[in-house]
Order: C-alpha cells, then sequence, then structure tokens
C-alpha cells in the first residue's frame, strides 16, 4: 500500500513539474508576443510617409535659369521661392500668421525634393508637373492617424486652421501615401520625416565585419591550442578561468577599454566602425573560445587516432581533421556570438558613436551610428515620429538578429557530423 502511495505521489509531482513547464514557457511566450506586437504595432506605420501634391510650374525668370545645361544656373536657382509661393496659393489665409501656418506643413526639404525632381527632369522647364513634397511630422502623425485631434487646440500641435487644410486638401484628393525610402536612405535628422537608419545599418554592417575579422581567426587559434596543443598545467587552468570570466565581464567594460586604450592611447578616429568593431570584438573573443572548444572537444578520439596512425603528424591532424569537423559548432557560436555584439549599446557609447550623424558612412573610418545606439538617440526624442521610427529601427534589429541566429542553426544542421 505504502509502495503504491508513493508511486502516485511521484506520478503527481511530475504531472505539477509538466504543468509548471508548460505555464512558463507560456508566460515567456505571452510576454515576447506582448514586445513584438507593441514594436510592429508602433513601428509599422514608420515606412510609410505623407506626400502632399503640389501643381508647380518651374518658370525659367522665376528659377533665375537661362540656360539649362548650365551646372552652375540650375543648382543655385531659386527652388524655394518657387514651391513657397506656390505652396501657400493651395489655401487662403488672411494675415501673416496663417500663411506661416500653411508653410509648416510641408517638411523643410521641400526646395531640395524640388530641385531634385528638376535636375532628374530639366526638359520640365516653363511647364507645369504635379510634384509629391514629404509633409511635415505633424501633419504625417495626423494623416497616419497617430496624432489626436479630438482635444483642446492648446494641447494639440497643429491648429485649427491647420486642420481644416488637412481635410480640405484631403477632399481634394492632395495627400497620399508611399513607401518611405528616406528610412533607408538618409541618416539622422532633427526633422523626423526626413530621418532615416540607412546610416545606423551601414555602421552596423561595418562594425560587425570588423569584429569578425579580428575576433574569428584569433578566437579559432586559441581554441585550437588551449586544446590541441597546451599542456595542462596550472598556467593553461589560469587562461581557461579568466577566458570564462571574460565572458561575463559587462559590456561596458569593454567600452572603457576602447575609450583609454584606442581612442585616448592609439589615438584612433572617434565615432568610426572601426574603434567600435574592435572593442566589441574584444569582447566577443571568449564568446567564441568557448563554444569553439566544445567543438573541438567533442570530436571522437578515434579520428584522430586514425590519422595519426595514417602517419599524418599533430598538426596535420589538428587541422586536416579536427578542425574542419569542428568548424560547424564553432561557426554557429560564432555567429551567435556577433548576434550578441549587433545588440550592444554601452561600448558603442563610450567610444563615441552615439554622436549626430546625418552623412552615410562610406568606410569604417567615418563616424557612423549603429542600429542599438540609433534606438537610444531617438527614444529620448519627444516627436510623435520619432516614437514610430524607434520600434522601425527596433524591427530592423529584431530582423539582423533573426537572420543571424536562423544562420547558426542552418550551420549546424546543414554541417554537424552524427557519431554513432
Amino acid at each position: 500500500m505504502n509502495k503504491e502511495l508513493r508511486r502516485k505521489k511521484r506520478y503527481q509531482a511530475e504531472k505539477r513539474f509538466q504543468l509548471y513547464g508548460i505555464i512558463a514557457i507560456s508566460l515567456a511566450l505571452f510576454f515576447v508576443g506582448l514586445l513584438v506586437f507593441k514594436v510592429f504595432s508602433d513601428g509599422t506605420s514608420a515606412f510609410s510617409r505623407t506626400m502632399i501634391k503640389l501643381e508647380v510650374t518651374f518658370d525659367a525668370n522665376k528659377l533665375g535659369i537661362t540656360n539649362v545645361n548650365d551646372k552652375d544656373e540650375v543648382d543655385n536657382a531659386d527652388y524655394y521661392t518657387l514651391i513657397y509661393e506656390e505652396f501657400i496659393k493651395s489655401y487662403p489665409f488672411s494675415n501673416r500668421e496663417e500663411e506661416k501656418q500653411i508653410i509648416k506643413l510641408l517638411s523643410p526639404d521641400y526646395e531640395f525634393e524640388a530641385k531634385n525632381y528638376f535636375l532628374k527632369n530639366k526638359d520640365q522647364l516653363n511647364k507645369t508637373v504635379t510634384l509629391l513634397l514629404t509633409a511635415s511630422d505633424d501633419f504625417d502623425q495626423l494623416h497616419k492617424g497617430n496624432f489626436p485631434r479630438d482635444i483642446p487646440e492648446d494641447r494639440r500641435r497643429l491648429s485649427n486652421y491647420q486642420l481644416k487644410i488637412y481635410d480640405q486638401f484631403l477632399k481634394d484628393g492632395k495627400i497620399e501615401k508611399i513607401f518611405n525610402n528616406y528610412l533607408f536612405s538618409k541618416g539622422d535628422s532633427r526633422d523626423p520625416e526626413l530621418a532615416g537608419f540607412g546610416g545606423a545599418i551601414l555602421g552596423s554592417l561595418f562594425t560587425i565585419l570588423i569584429c569578425l575579422l579580428i575576433s574569428f581567426p584569433i578566437a579559432l587559434a586559441a581554441a585550437v591550442y588551449l586544446e590541441e596543443f597546451a599542456p595542462k598545467n596550472k598556467l593553461t587552468d589560469l587562461i581557461e578561468i579568466n577566458i570564462n570570466n571574460l565572458a561575463a565581464v559587462p559590456s561596458i567594460v569593454f567600452g572603457l577599454l576602447g575609450l583609454g586604450i584606442l581612442l585616448n592611447v592609439f589615438e584612433l578616429p572617434r565615432s568610426t566602425p572601426l574603434v567600435g568593431g574592435i572593442a566589441l570584438s574584444l569582447m566577443t573573443l571568449p564568446r567564441i573560445i568557448i563554444p569553439a572548444r566544445a567543438s573541438l572537444k567533442a570530436v571522437p578520439p578515434s579520428i584522430r587516432e586514425g590519422a595519426l596512425a595514417m602517419g599524418a603528424s599533430k598538426v596535420q591532424t589538428v587541422f586536416h581533421h579536427v578542425v574542419p569537423l569542428a568548424m560547424p559548432g564553432t561557426l554557429s557560436g560564432t555567429i551567435i556570438g556577433l548576434a550578441q555584439a549587433l545588440g550592444e549599446t554601452a561600448p558603442l557609447l563610450l567610444i563615441g558613436m552615439v554622436a549626430f550623424v546625418v552623412e552615410l558612412p562610406g568606410s569604417p573610418m567615418d563616424p557612423s551610428a549603429s542600429l542599438p545606439v540609433q534606438v537610444y538617440l531617438w527614444s529620448e526624442s519627444a516627436e510623435r515620429g520619432f516614437v514610430e521610427k524607434t520600434s522601425a529601427t527596433i524591427m530592423m534589429l529584431l530582423g539582423f538578429l533573426i537572420v543571424m541566429n536562423s544562420l547558426a542553426v542552418y550551420a549546424r544542421q546543414k554541417f554537424e557530423k552524427k557519431w554513432n
């Protein structure tokens, strides 16, 4: 009877344990789903931008162009006044204040948008065309439904007069949504409607490339030496302990190392992916060495013994047989380490990659931001347009991380050898 009772208790305990596991997994999935839903619901609208249609006549006299083939004349033409005068005619106004409110519905970039259009369509001189001009952030958020209009005027960024203009433009079909190519082709900006994370994407790619080129060969060489060649003594035990400890060191410490050594001692250029990549490679080294050693250790001893029995040297055995068989696990560990480095912010803040960078970087030596740093910068901005762009940047960062982790899983499943 006692044996039967104990068996029932064991089964009940097992069922409770399974229930606890299901509850834990369900809670984890719930919170992850909540996070993903919040990010996507806020960030999806950032991939479109609101445009205002405007009938414009590229009058040669107003522009000051006598020869359309004269590059200096075309570059220095007065596009600002042309667009300004045409746009304020789009809605009646009675005073200077209302005139200012009309022009504020356009982004500050309207002059350059008109210029870029004309540079591509010089045959439109003295002709009337329909331009699509980027709307201001407030106008854009109103059209996307992110801007409340049913609150008192003194609590809104758009006045009642501007709301009337919006309603009239909407009725006349002068408002259009297009894909927001600025998001991928531009760097940071003070105006949310003109800001993009193109520079941050390039900065992250350059940074991770530098990190890979430095950390992978050094980590692989260290793992091979420690696992295959190094004598087992107190010195190697101390090295192994320190490698494990370095894997747990907070990332900001490596940022301090980059600030103190790379910038102050070696005087490398501040705010560049070069410095960021070196700092992150130091952080990533132990995170690659550990899985690389585990992969080398997982290779069956029979592989080594068979190679040695066939007359191969120790070096030939390791590099021709052991390392290739351990490469799938090493590569998956490397990709996961780089994915962790991609999401790091603290080291990059300390080496100056938090700077406001408008131009897209052309090389690892040019100042740039990175995706996590761009999230940090935009999350501090009060404008509603930066809120959606922050979420859109997080979406891009999550996309990169998912791709990198998927590659790690694929590499392991594709090349891993099964030993019986």
